[in-house]
């Protein structure tokens, strides 16, 4: 892990610092359309306090090295609240560093200090590396298919 890491919310005198690495995650999972307008309406909503969910941020030597967008969510199957981790990623400078493991670790301390049930997230197929450090969490893998359908 980096010297010095902090994890915390985004505030918004950070924000602005913030941007490029939610346009960077955008391109990892090729975003048809960056737009960085959009990234600074759009995100602005996870800012603390918020009704929506909350932006961590991994910050070292005065830069962010990652960030996790997390949202509040619900199972309506079992009636409880839930945080979902919408978003995680790290700068690739700083992977393998221990920064992932981190904001996988506060997300979870969010989701059990808002009395969340669970903290859940996906990946893609592909994305190995994502899942070796997911599996090594003790999170258990879903069964579910998901489906997305575009309006």
């Amino acid at each position: 892990m980096p010297a010095e890491l902090e994890i915390a919310p985004v505030s918004a005198a950070h924000y602005e610092e913030l941007l490029p690495l939610i346009a960077a995650y955008q391109r990892f999972y090729e975003a048809d359309d960056v737009d960085e307008g959009r990234n600074r309406d759009f995100f602005r909503r996870f800012l603390e306090p918020s009704d929506v969910g909350l932006l961590l941020g991994a910050r070292a030597e005065g830069r962010f090295l990652g960030y996790a967008c997390l949202y509040w969510h619900f199972s309506s199957t079992q009636a409880v609240e839930t945080v979902l981790m919408n978003d995680l990623y790290v700068d690739a400078e700083a992977r393998g560093r221990g920064v992932g493991r981190a904001l996988i670790e506060a997300s979870a301390d969010v989701a059990r200090a808002s009395g969340a049930a669970h903290l859940q997230w996906a990946t893609e197929p592909d994305n190995r590396t994502a899942q070796r450090l997911y599996d090594s969490t003790g999170a258990e893998r879903s069964e579910w298919v998901e489906y997305e359908l575009g309006l």
